[in-house]
């Protein structure tokens, strides 16, 4: 009797579910918030930064309510088929589903009460959005050309002298950095809630 009720509890329920919608919503806000200023040509390039930052908060606070293997995985699905939708391309599926399961394998290391866990997780899971960014870094002057008309001279100009292969790796690291400063306001933030989980 008590094994079975131990496997019912890391089965994924309704209540896992829409916990992962509501916070799904809340860090797509935060997505498109951040990647509104790309409409400068440097944060076309580092919103993933912006987004790392200020989603600290409700992703820690999501951390902290994740208790069943998966359900990172497909916050991260989800929120990489939306972007799709809005035409932001299919790579960040690939990369959505790749750092969400690594995340959720890590916090699951941690046995999901491991504050530095969750610090680890929580900067895997946010370099999945640089694969909406890969476009852009595979066809550098075509992606940049396409925004001449819309965008004019000046913002075309100024991409294309940011976008190259070694500028995707400081937005790997600077969105990295941005994450752990953004768990730890998170947790500062929540320090009460992370109190009563008995997180440490």
């Amino acid at each position: 009797m008590n094994t079975a009720v131990k496997e019912e509890s890391k089965k994924m329920g309704v209540k896992d579910l829409i916990t992962v919608g509501i916070f799904t919503v809340v860090y797509f806000v935060i997505f498109f918030i951040s990647a509104m200023t790309g409409m400068v040509p440097i944060m076309a390039v580092f919103y993933p930064v912006l987004i790392a930052l200020l989603a600290g908060i409700p992703c820690i606070l999501f951390f902290t309510k994740v208790k069943k293997f998966g359900m990172i995985t497909i916050m991260a699905t989800l929120s990489a088929l939306l972007l799709w939708l809005m035409g932001y391309g299919y790579m960040g599926i690939f990369t959505g589903v790749a750092f969400g399961l690594a995340a959720d394998f890590i916090l699951k290391s941690g046995n999901y009460k491991s504050f530095l866990k969750m610090v680890i997780g929580y900067v895997v899971f946010s370099e999945w959005v640089i694969g909406t960014q890969l476009p852009m870094f595979i066809g550098a002057e075509a992606y940049a050309e396409a925004f001449r008309e819309t965008q004019g001279d000046a913002f075309v100009d100024g991409l294309e002298k940011l976008i190259s292969w070694g500028m995707c790796g400081v937005v790997i690291v600077a969105t990295a950095v941005a994450a752990v400063i953004g768990a730890f306001i998170g947790r500062a933030v929540l320090k009460k809630h992370f109190e009563r989980a008995g997180i440490a």
